[in-house]
């Protein structure tokens, strides 16, 4: 005859409070981020001069698109330099789906984002049986490749690229010729959407899998995590709306060509921005975009014509200064200091 060990009751309040305290602290993070939005919406309004604007709705798409990346590369430990391929498909879809053929951004983007996903399911079959920097060499190839096919299809205008018809401002063809504050609303929406789609993952099933990949694929296989499933999902999410963020932009700059948007550099800014403000977090990629993004289109406004390189030196000695200060990203900082109260409040 088996015996069934039963919690004691002493157990049962203590899980209990648990769960509460883990319910209320998922409610204030949502408290905090409305009131972060809100405080953002207003920000182009407070910000009259027209070349700041065009920095805010960088540093904001930005963050949008390295919240993105930080999907498949922070929460599943995939590191990915090839994301420009993402970005570039959906820049041209929606390109080339409104030029060619009439059909309205919105449209276009959304195709982009479901073409891009796909992409990633069929490129992510082989790629995720590599490991490590095997990966990550593996996505700057198929990118490369993406970008010379690109250059040689004139479906596309080639090398060349497509430049966007002139029409009158409306959100139904997303375009606005003086006022640059609609772009800064939807590059906003677009940011709280992949916040929000990040925060309702990141403490479900998908969330702790991705998490336990990244830590330990072959332990977490041994679990019973589905790794392979886990990576394609990532890859999916992450590719959709980086594809849309490559359509907004090519809506904003009304221009695209190969190099504007498939170049490696677009790859590096995705990262760098959750890598410096804390990777696999739902802030790290606003608070890395919000430092780096300014600071890259300042100093290139203000130093970048001189011919000496300071912008570059800057912008490279800030990232060095801040990899060595705090290797986990700029949020380890206030990390560290509530640690810290908590210890001196501690009897």
């Amino acid at each position: 005859m088996t015996s069934t060990t039963l919690p004691s009751p002493a157990a049962l309040p203590a899980g209990a409070a648990a769960a509460k305290a883990f319910a209320a602290k998922r409610r204030r993070t949502l408290l905090i981020g409305l009131a972060v939005f809100a405080a953002m919406a207003a920000l182009p309004y407070l910000v009259r001069d027209v070349y700041l604007q065009n920095v805010l709705i960088l540093t904001v798409m930005y963050a949008a698109l390295s919240q993105s990346w930080n999907i498949l590369g922070g929460y599943c430990g995939q590191i990915s330099l090839g994301h420009a391929l993402y970005f570039g498909l959906g820049a041209y879809c929606t390109t080339v789906l409104f030029v060619n053929y009439g059909v309205v951004p919105w449209g276009g983007m959304l195709v982009g984002g479901l073409a891009s996903a796909g992409v990633a399911l069929l490129l992510g079959w082989p790629c995720f049986r590599l490991a490590g920097h095997y990966f990550s060499i593996a996505t700057i190839v198929i990118a490369e490749i993406g970008l010379l096919l690109i250059h040689n299809w004139d479906f596309v205008g080639g090398a060349m690229g497509i430049q966007w018809p002139f029409n009158p401002d409306s959100w139904w063809t997303l375009q606005f010729a003086r006022d640059k504050v609609p772009y800064f609303h939807f590059a906003l929406g677009l940011f709280v959407a992949v916040w929000f789609v990040t925060y309702l993952i990141e403490n479900s099933r998908w969330g702790y899998w991705w998490r336990a990949v990244k830590d330990d694929a072959q332990a977490a296989e041994s679990l019973g995590v589905e790794v392979f499933r886990s990576k394609m999902a990532a890859a999916a999410v992450s590719a959709f709306f980086t594809a849309i963020g490559g359509g907004f932009y090519a809506a904003y700059v009304s221009y695209i060509d190969p190099e504007s948007v498939m170049s490696f550099r677009f790859s590096l800014l995705f990262a760098l921005p959750a890598v410096l403000g804390g990777i696999g977090t739902l802030w790290g990629a606003l608070v890395g975009a919000a430092i780096l993004i300014p600071l890259t289109e300042i100093s290139r406004s203000y130093l970048g014509g001189t011919g000496s390189g300071l912008d570059l030196i800057l912008y490279g000695l800030l990232v060095m200064l801040v990899a060595l200060a705090r290797p986990e990203g700029v949020l380890s900082l206030f990390k560290r200091t509530r640690s810290a109260r908590n210890q001196e409040a501690a009897p």
